[in-house]
């Protein structure tokens, strides 16, 4: 008969493979993908290095699990943000989105440079452009709404919001590589995100 393993069994090795990732994210957040190391990872969750894989047969694939572990905590933020009742218009609701993602990042910047431009393997790259899709899909819904409500001027909700997108990443990209953020990076970025909107006198919105 195969092995079947126990309840206190799964649970023990699922409560394992939360600390192995909980431990890489952490070393993401210091180090980038650089520090990551499965030897590293493992003296940070406080276990052997063959334990870690148990789990990941290789650092590839705990990058592509801490990638998408990451990524699903910011998505949920940003979510979280625009949905908040103060934000009454589309418009409000797309700099909410914006807004938080380029503020927790400046927040964590080895973090947010390792989701947004850190050279890394190709599977963790291919994560990337699903984690610009997500984002993407929180910004066209909100542009959608604004258009169908005559609020936004009539475009193409899916293109303005990957424009967004890339221009919100690029445009955090030097800040966070330079250790550099000045005061007006964030508001610039949000009078930026109102005038690709369509915003009438975005400048003081």
């Amino acid at each position: 008969m195969p092995y079947r393993r126990t309840p206190a069994v799964q649970a023990r090795l699922d409560a394992q493979r939360a600390a192995v990732v909980d431990a890489a994210r952490g070393l993401l957040a210091e180090q980038g993908y650089a520090g990551c190391t499965m030897a590293a990872v493992a003296a940070r969750a406080g276990i052997a290095t063959g334990s870690v894989y148990r789990h990941f047969p290789g650092k590839a694939e705990l990058a592509v699990e801490l990638f998408r572990t990451v990524v699903r905590r910011e998505v949920a933020a940003v979510t979280e943000a625009a949905a908040d009742p103060a934000h009454r218009t589309a418009a409000g609701r797309v700099v909410a989105v914006i807004e938080t993602f380029a503020l927790r990042a400046l927040t964590s910047p080895r973090l947010a440079y390792a989701l947004l431009a850190e050279p890394v393997d190709p599977a963790v790259d291919a994560e990337r452009l699903v984690f610009r899709r997500a984002f993407r899909d929180v910004f066209a819904a909100h542009v959608a709404e604004g258009v169908r409500d005559g609020e936004l001027p009539p475009q193409d909700p899916a293109l303005t919001a990957s424009a967004l997108v890339g221009a919100g990443a690029e445009a955090l990209v030097g800040p966070l590589a330079d250790g550099v953020v000045g005061p007006d990076t964030v508001p610039a970025l949000v009078t930026f995100t109102l005038r690709a909107l369509g915003v009438p006198d975005a400048d003081h919105a």
